[in-house]
């Protein structure tokens, strides 16, 4: 378990996340994360959940339709 502090940045209070959560989470400087409230507390992520979920829904219809986009992609 990691413990982290928070500390002011600027007039705003921050967190500065470790070299290795921010290696497991494959990000740095400059990117996005995704704060999500889940039953289990808050989640940090780099997936935006809105695309994850349009990008099942876009699997699906390919998936239905495959035979049509063959035909489009013609």
């Amino acid at each position: 378990m990691t413990t982290l502090k928070l500390t002011t940045i600027g007039n705003s209070t921050g967190v500065v996340l470790p070299r290795e959560i921010l290696d497991h989470l494959r990000v740095g400087k400059g990117d996005s994360l995704y704060v999500l409230e889940t039953p289990n507390g808050i989640e940090l992520t780099p997936y935006n959940p809105e695309f994850a979920s349009q990008m099942e829904i876009a699997e699906q219809v390919m998936r239905e339709d495959r035979d049509a986009l063959r035909k489009l992609a013609e």
